[in-house]
């Protein structure tokens, strides 16, 4: 937990950003076992039971993604401020909110599975076993907010090796498990929920253990009243809040991208949904970049050292627009090939081949969000962040509303890339804020 380097350069950044882009290559694998192993069991209702559950979570987890990005940024600053008595309070408050919101979603988390589930329509055979599913994995939560916050402080303290070593234990585990308990042991789609809950049990203690140093060193020296001091603790709140705002204005804009898709039909609702399977895949690749930012910048905003800001954004920046590039090109020279391992449908695929060249320029114009976001992450400058989106989510319905009913799906997607260039020209403009708060003859710039 030693002071971070003073210079940043293309070896921080991938050293950095590598581990994080291959521990999300590792993601969709466990998503194609699930679907895999339940596609063997009789009839097409395990499938679509798994599926509407994953959706839920899916969801529901998201919405809580702030435990995570808003932990990266407090223990980034403390990190660059070499600051040890703050990294232990902040560690300390993190697990303190993350259990107590894991515990409460755990508890009261069956009437929203069963809302869920009502706006969801579904057979009766799917809806009863997705709330099978659901109803078992819904006492993950304190686990799967406690790997968060345990991978927002490895990121913050630059250590995304170990949030490599903790993907791979949560994914293989999972994925062992899965083939155990649903092939072998035929516990059918309840395997796959128990997989998943043991492998985030076994993740969350083996994340524990990596950071059990920190954690001795915050228990030893930080008591109680102190972690739980109404100030720092509203602080916390307050950031995470923000953090929330943007993410449900996120998720909301995505989904109501497919809402007006499915009024197209269900062919364009189809073609869609495989598209936006494009730009997560492409958001994967970028997150390793944004991440480094996150760490880079909220490190050297602690340290009040402008150089290192700017060395980190640059290169974060350098890298993520080469990646962007290189994806683009990808979608361009095989994207109908990878289209084809999606669907074998004729009518679908034909129309996500027409929408494709959108996914081919998706790269380029979403790279300069995604990078700002994790420089706003870093710094701590929240609140900047959530009205950058709730400006951009305004801009993005109205775009829709203009654009969808003269140009159809077109229109939907030209909406949809100018949402992408309205969240980089929104954080843009409050940018020059950040570098406000560092200034010109703090340390390390002489």
């Amino acid at each position: 937990m030693s002071v971070a380097p003073s210079d940043i350069t293309h070896r921080t950044v991938w050293m950095l950003a590598g581990p994080i882009i291959l521990s999300n290559i590792s993601v969709p694998l466990v998503g194609a076992v699930d679907t895999a192993v339940v596609g063997h069991l009789p009839g097409p209702a395990a499938i679509g039971a798994v599926a509407v559950g994953a959706l839920i979570f899916s969801f529901l987890y998201w919405g809580f993604s702030f435990l995570r990005m808003g932990t990266t940024g407090f223990i980034a600053r403390a990190y660059g401020a070499d600051d040890l008595s703050e990294q232990s309070r902040i560690i300390y408050r993190v697990f303190i909110l993350a259990l107590l919101c894991g515990g409460i979603l755990a508890v009261l988390g069956r009437p929203v599975i069963y809302f869920a589930l009502e706006l969801i329509e579904s057979s009766e055979t799917v809806e009863r076993l997705a709330a099978e599913y659901a109803l078992i994995r819904i006492w993950s939560a304190p686990a799967t907010l406690c790997v968060y916050v345990v991978t927002g402080i490895l990121i913050g303290l630059q250590n995304t090796r170990s949030v490599f070593l903790l993907q791979l234990v949560l994914n293989i585990t999972n994925v062992v498990l899965d083939i155990w308990f649903v092939t072998f042991l035929e516990f059918g789609v309840s395997g796959v929920a128990w997989a998943t809950l043991i492998a985030e049990y076994l993740a969350a203690l083996v994340g524990l253990w990596i950071l059990r140093k920190p954690l001795i060193l915050a228990i030893q020296n930080v008591a109680l009243s102190e972690a739980l001091s109404l100030k720092p603790m509203l602080e916390l709140m307050q950031s995470n809040t923000h953090i929330l705002v943007r993410t449900l204005c996120l998720v909301f804009s995505f989904a109501f991208f497919t809402a007006q898709g499915a009024k197209l039909g269900e062919i364009i609702l189809a073609a869609n949904a495989i598209l936006l399977h494009l730009q997560s895949i492409m958001a994967y690749g970028l997150d390793g970049f944004a991440h480094a930012a996150e760490a880079l910048t909220g490190s050297a905003y602690g340290a009040k050292n402008r150089n290192r800001f700017r060395q980190a954004v640059k290169i974060t920046t350098l890298w993520a627009g080469l990646t962007a590039v290189l994806t683009g090109l990808i979608y361009m020279l095989f994207g109908e090939q990878i289209l084809g391992l999606f669907s074998n449908q004729s009518m679908v695929l034909s129309a996500a081949i027409t929408f494709l060249p959108w996914m081919i320029v998706s790269p380029l114009i979403s790279v300069w969000s995604f990078q700002l976001d994790g420089v706003f992450i870093g710094t701590g400058h929240t609140r900047a962040m959530q009205n950058a989106m709730l400006i951009s989510t305004g801009g993005f319905l109205l775009l829709v509303w203009l654009l969808l009913p003269t140009l159809g799906n077109h229109g939907l997607f030209l909406a949809l890339s100018l949402f992408m260039c309205l969240r980089a020209l929104t954080l843009w403009v409050y940018y020059p804020g950040i570098l406000h708060h560092i200034p010109e003859n703090s340390p390390g710039n002489t």
